[in-house]
């Protein structure tokens, strides 16, 4: 009698759509509640986890629309290769300023996760 062996397979995140809508807020609370009570610790350390300045999301004041939530965006867009346009990007930026740093954190947290290896063998 032979038995095959199950084979352990590789779950990634390889959505070219964000993980999480833009007012997802419940799909990480303790960010979200971190997010509310101190937005700018919150906006450097998101923008420390992308690998930028600690202090980048400071100079947000500067201009119409907010210039550094715009730019991270586009790129936490092109490192996970989510589909978008820069157009929308303006919009959300502009308009929920708050709210993009929250979906970029979450994408970060999803897609940054370790490759799980899973089987169904019981150890």
């Amino acid at each position: 009698m032979t038995f095959q062996q199950p084979k352990p397979f590789v779950t990634t995140h390889t959505s070219n759509q964000w993980s999480s809508g833009i007012c997802d807020f419940c799909d990480d609370v303790p960010e979200c509640c971190f997010s509310f009570w101190c937005f700018p610790c919150f906006a450097c350390s998101t923008a420390r986890k992308h690998g930028e300045c600690l202090c980048l999301p400071l100079l947000d004041g500067y201009g119409c629309i907010p210039p550094i939530t715009l730019a991270m965006r586009v790129s936490v867009r092109s490192r996970y290769g989510i589909q978008g346009t820069i157009c929308n990007d303006c919009l959300y930026s502009f308009f929920c300023g708050a709210c993009v740093w929250c979906q970029m954190s979450r994408e970060m947290n999803v897609r940054g996760q370790t490759v799980t290896l899973v089987s169904s063998q019981p150890r």
